[in-house]
């Protein structure tokens, strides 16, 4: 690692959890985040600002007008634009030593086995439950960590699956896909709620990559902020 990058990452490679082995092991793991929205956006952009060496970015849609209340890796100059090109520009200006995988397209249950196997880690940014699902099922078959986050009004929750020999997986928390997946979407949200869970997303995956703390694996994190109450559920 350059002095340049060392300086850049001094402020995490002090904390004993991570150190300079720490920061290589972010340096050489590959991420994908599914979706680029409320949650993968401030994923994204503390996944690259804390070194992740390659950060795939997957989504199909374009950045509109409503998107900029909480899509922060965005601006009004990106409307119409395709938001994992917008998001890489974006996160190479943060990071110009980051690679970005641009997939401007949806997981479906055609590219998933071809897509997932190719990274460490996957977040969950994604806005429907059949992804979910899908996410879920992928990623318990190829054994690669999976960090689940859902948003809804003032609310929002974080979970860890697949994670080293934990048997948990979305389907736990959520069993019935049949009656899950027919739900009409809640579109509420207050644009803060994107911000603390996504952050708390990034958290969790640094915490799998470096091998510190206490991942939420087995454990559902929930906080609403109109109360500023938090909780951890046992799975």
């Amino acid at each position: 690692m350059n002095q340049n990058c060392e300086n850049r990452y001094t402020r995490q490679t002090s904390l004993p959890e991570i150190r300079e082995e720490g920061q290589r092991r972010l340096h050489e793991s590959r991420v994908l985040i599914v979706g680029l929205g409320g949650l993968g956006s401030p994923a994204a952009m503390y996944l690259a600002a804390a070194g992740v060496g390659t950060l795939g970015l997957m989504d199909d849609d374009l950045v509109s007008p409503s998107n900029l209340q909480r899509q922060i890796l965005y601006t009004e100059d990106d409307l119409g634009q395709p938001k994992a090109i917008c998001a890489s520009r974006r996160l190479h200006a943060l990071n110009n030593h980051l690679k970005t995988e641009v997939l401007p397209i949806r997981l479906t249950q055609e590219n998933a086995n071809n897509i997932i196997p190719g990274y460490d880690i996957v977040v969950d940014g994604c806005d429907n439950f059949a992804t979910r699902y899908l996410l879920s099922d992928t990623t318990q078959s190829f054994h690669i960590p999976y960090i689940y986050g859902a948003i809804c009004g003032f609310e929002g929750q974080v979970s860890v699956f697949n994670h080293h020999s934990d048997p948990h997986t979305y389907r736990d928390l959520y069993p019935d896909e049949a009656e899950m997946v027919h739900l009409p979407p809640d579109r509420r949200v207050l644009g803060a709620i994107c911000g603390i869970v996504g952050s708390v997303q990034a958290s969790e995956a640094i915490k799998a990559i470096c091998g510190f703390g206490e991942p939420l694996h087995g454990k559902l994190w929930t906080i609403d902020l109109r109360t500023m109450q938090s909780h951890i559920i046992l799975l």
